[in-house]
């Protein structure tokens, strides 16, 4: 088996049938979200695309970081600033939407963060890995593999110091 063989490639055109195929799986169940709260940085396409094929106008980020620098790791993902306020949620039918739930770390840290608040939450992934602690309501494929997603798998245009890749 090739290196290439081992990865799952998602390609933009891939993309656009995953976020159709999981938008009718969302229509089919019924579920009528008031919101899509995506998870940045992943989730921000799947929930752009899941808000215009679901009619749903009213869009939010959540921003979940499991790394604190080089190297160093958090036990548990914590989300940063700003975040929506639970507070505002209150009642509302929320779409939650990422790239992958691999550990499923962040999305539980979410769910959490929301349960006791909205009328209920229901979570949206392209990919689900088999040992996550959380299994999204809505997933387009099930995989073990490591996976290239179109807008990670080339490096940066742009350096952080500002400077033109090379």
């Amino acid at each position: 088996m090739t290196e290439t063989q081992q990865r799952e490639i998602l390609t933009y055109e891939l993309f656009g049938t995953a976020v159709r195929d999981i938008a009718q799986q969302v229509v089919d169940s019924g579920y009528e979200p008031d919101i899509v709260l995506a998870i940045a940085r992943g989730g921000l396409g799947l929930g752009m695309g899941l808000g215009y094929a679901l009619d749903v106008k009213n869009l939010s980020a959540v921003n979940v970081e499991f790394y604190t620098g080089v190297g160093e790791t958090l036990e548990v993902p914590i989300m940063l600033p700003p975040t929506p306020q639970a507070i505002d949620l209150t009642g509302m039918k929320v779409l939650v939407t990422d790239d992958v739930a691999d550990t499923g770390k962040t999305l539980e840290v979410v769910h959490e963060f929301l349960s006791g608040h909205v009328a209920e939450v229901r979570t949206a992934v392209i990919y689900e890995k088999p040992w996550t602690v959380i299994n999204p309501d809505y997933i387009w494929r099930k995989v073990d593999s490591w996976i290239d997603f179109p807008w990670s798998s080339t490096p940066p245009l742009v350096n952080r110091h500002g400077g033109m890749a090379h």
